[in-house]
């Protein structure tokens, strides 16, 4: 389990591709690297991955053809920076929201606007997402816990207005028009959304 809070922006250091596999690894250092060791979930952009290995201050990790052909990470390269979070521990502050590292699927850039002290970023997203987006409410992009506005279900867009801070300590302040994201929606929205679907379909009422 995430929070959504990222710990770090860190480049890509070592990329070997395979068929079906590509094995990545991401220099770590203070308090993210503390304890780190073999099997331990790191979310990358949102996905969760486990360790496989660390050599020094690099930690690697195996991304299979599942995760490549419904995330992002099939665009890594060496150099591109990437948000990463260590997996919440007992006691540990929820700064954000619950997050699981289980991507929903792909939202795109559409819209970018930046009026004095504030940008305003759209998102498009596939229409079956729709139904769990909702004025105020959460969702995880890159890994980022962020709020809803503005949904358009005619479109099929969203809005998030980015502080500062968040802009400053993860890759969203470097994101242009047409860059792609990992979408994970909020578990507890979708579980009572998809729950009153089943009930009403089980009663007759869809």
């Amino acid at each position: 389990m995430f929070t959504g809070i990222v710990q770090a922006c860190v480049p890509v250091e070592k990329l070997e591709k395979k068929k079906g596999l590509w094995s990545f690894g991401i220099e770590v250092s203070g308090n993210t690297l503390q304890g780190l060791r073999f099997g331990t979930s790191i979310a990358i952009d949102g996905v969760c991955l486990t360790v496989t290995r660390i050599e020094g201050h690099v930690v690697y990790f195996d991304t299979m053809m599942e995760t490549l052909s419904r995330t992002t990470l099939c665009e890594l390269e060496v150099g591109k920076k990437v948000n990463i979070e260590r997996s919440a521990r007992m006691g540990d502050e929820v700064g954000g929201h619950t997050v699981s590292g289980h991507v929903s699927g792909i939202a795109k850039i559409v819209q970018i606007e930046e009026p004095e002290n504030n940008k305003i970023v759209t998102f498009q997203c596939d229409k079956k997402f729709m139904k769990f987006i909702f004025e105020k409410g959460y969702i995880a992009l890159d890994g980022v816990s962020l709020t809803l506005c503005n949904p358009n279900f005619e479109e099929n867009t969203f809005q998030v207005y980015f502080i500062p801070e968040t802009l400053s300590r993860t890759m969203f302040g470097e994101k242009q028009i047409g860059d792609s994201v990992n979408m994970e929606v909020d578990s507890q929205t979708q579980a009572i959304v998809e729950t009153v679907e089943r009930v009403m379909a089980q009663k007759g009422l869809n």
